[in-house]
């Protein structure tokens, strides 16, 4: 037991947490997240995410659909916004981030329905990642444009 409470005071558990996470179990988090919002995630959605995983992160398909998988299981063990935000705050650079939500719009939109939910998400990630409601507002309509939805 003591051995316990020194690694929470030394904090190696988290340094040992930081480890195990990566960029892309991050990126899939925080999509299926987003897909997740209206409480139905659609194969359109997983196709979006896994399109955007492979294009425009750069992932390998094989690890994409490997922890895709793992981040669909998970679903339900949702973690706070705050988990997926300050990691990506310490490895993203702004345009990263501007890229991520561009494609977050792109997975919300993908089932032609943005529910209150959805947009309200959205609008507290934007916040929480530095991005500026303008920023936010131009990537949404970037990812009509790319979908063809007007």
């Amino acid at each position: 037991m003591l051995q316990s409470l020194k690694k929470i005071f030394s904090n190696e558990t988290s340094q040992n947490e930081e480890l195990e996470n990566t960029d892309i179990d991050i990126l899939a988090g925080i999509l299926i997240e987003a897909a997740n919002t209206d409480g139905n995630v659609t194969q359109d959605e997983i196709n979006q995410i896994s399109s955007s995983l492979i294009n425009v992160f750069k992932e390998k398909p094989e690890e994409v659909e490997m922890v895709l998988s793992k981040a669909l299981d998970d679903k339900d063990n949702s973690r706070s916004l705050f988990y997926y935000t300050s990691k990506l705050n310490k490895s993203f650079s702004h345009e990263k981030k501007l890229l991520l939500i561009e494609v977050l719009w792109e997975v919300i939109l993908s089932d032609n329905e943005v529910h209150d939910f959805e947009s309200n998400l959205l609008r507290r990630l934007a916040g929480l990642l530095y991005v500026s409601d303008i920023e936010c507002g131009n990537a949404k309509k970037r990812a009509k444009e790319k979908l063809k939805i007007l």
